[in-house]
């Protein structure tokens, strides 16, 4: 039995061992989990917390250029703290540069919930590459 070569990639599609190429947006997904310090909260500080994550996360592309192609939130299915992967949710985006990528992460950082910042609440972690050449629509 012989297996075949793959099909070849259209020219079409930017293919790079290189990773993202320049010139272009990043193709970013930004992975949140949630901290155990959000579950060992009371309800009213849990409340605080949630109520502060949407407008953190509100206008990303009007605030930092950044295009959100989809969204994933996965807190019906998993319960409990989110060390690593699998993350609770997810922002697939198209980011200008890295340094926009960061800024997005900042939020976690920068955004004051009660006496602390939302970073003790949740976690971020940004994974960064190109668009996939298959799988298209």
């Amino acid at each position: 039995m012989t297996t075949a070569d793959p099909a070849p990639v259209p020219a079409s599609a930017p293919v790079s061992a290189e990773g993202p190429t320049s010139g272009g947006p990043l193709r970013t997904l930004f992975c949140i989990g949630v901290t155990q310090d959000f579950f060992a909260a009371d309800d009213a500080l849990r409340a605080t917390v949630a109520a502060a994550i949407p407008p953190a996360f509100d206008r990303l592309g009007e605030r930092f250029g950044v295009t959100v192609l989809g969204t994933l939130d996965d807190d019906r299915l998993m319960v409990g703290a989110t060390p690593g992967w699998p993350w609770t949710s997810y922002i697939l985006a198209d980011v200008p540069d890295l340094g926009t990528v960061a800024t997005v992460c900042d939020i976690v950082r920068d955004t004051p919930v009660g006496d602390g910042r939302l970073w003790r609440y949740l976690r971020i972690e940004a994974r960064v590459g190109r668009p996939l050449f298959f799988g298209t629509a």
